[in-house]
């Protein structure tokens, strides 16, 4: 006689959900830039596919050590929107003051961050502001080639840098996540903070 596994009853999906919770927020996030819209049908019709999503497709934790914080999440939400005006507005100016000969560079990037998961994060999050798109992710080097204008001296591309950094802590602090942290840059970058974590830099 054989014996038929039940499905997994509530208290095994609620583990589930938990064990997921920092994809489930990429996977929300995810949603609502797509969608481009943070009024309730987008935010709670998001949060509602991925919990789906994570329940229907089985997966290992992608960040066992992280837990989601809803602040920095929101903070993130509310920086790239801010971005995406600001970024939109620069770009559309120097497109109608320039026109093709506005100048633009490659960037090298190093990450501090050592997982697939949150270097795929801080890519998406760069490429979906104007005038930056991502056009090479070293994964060995933990190293991000980015497109962006105008850049028009080292001040620009220093300046550049500068706030790709920023987003790549707004993803680590929003996914809650400190692995490789306080590492040093994988390409050795001399500007590069050492010894620090993310909770340590306010």
């Amino acid at each position: 006689m054989t014996s038929r596994s039940s499905p997994p009853g509530p208290p095994r999906r609620l583990s589930r959900v938990l064990r997921h919770l920092p994809l489930i927020a990429w996977l929300w996030i995810l949603w609502v830039l797509l969608w481009g819209s943070t009024g309730p049908v987008a935010l709670v019709g998001g949060l509602l596919v991925a919990v789906a999503v994570v329940l229907a497709f089985p997966l290992p934790p992608v960040l066992p050590r992280a837990v989601p914080r809803p602040l920095y999440i929101g903070r993130l939400v509310l920086h790239l929107l801010a971005d995406v005006v600001r970024s939109g507005t620069i770009v559309a100016w120097q497109a109608v003051r320039h026109g093709p000969r506005t100048s633009s560079a490659i960037i090298e990037v190093p990450l501090r961050v050592d997982t697939d998961l949150l270097i795929t994060m801080v890519a998406e999050v760069t490429t979906v502001s104007p005038g930056t798109v991502v056009t090479e992710i070293d994964r060995r080097r933990r190293t991000l080639y980015v497109h962006a204008l105008p850049t028009r001296d080292e001040r620009d591309i220093a300046r550049r840098r500068d706030e790709l950094r920023a987003v790549e802590r707004r993803v680590a602090r929003a996914i809650g996540h400190g692995h490789g942290a306080g590492r040093e840059p994988a390409s050795g970058d001399p500007d590069g903070p050492r010894g620090q974590s993310y909770e340590e830099e306010r």
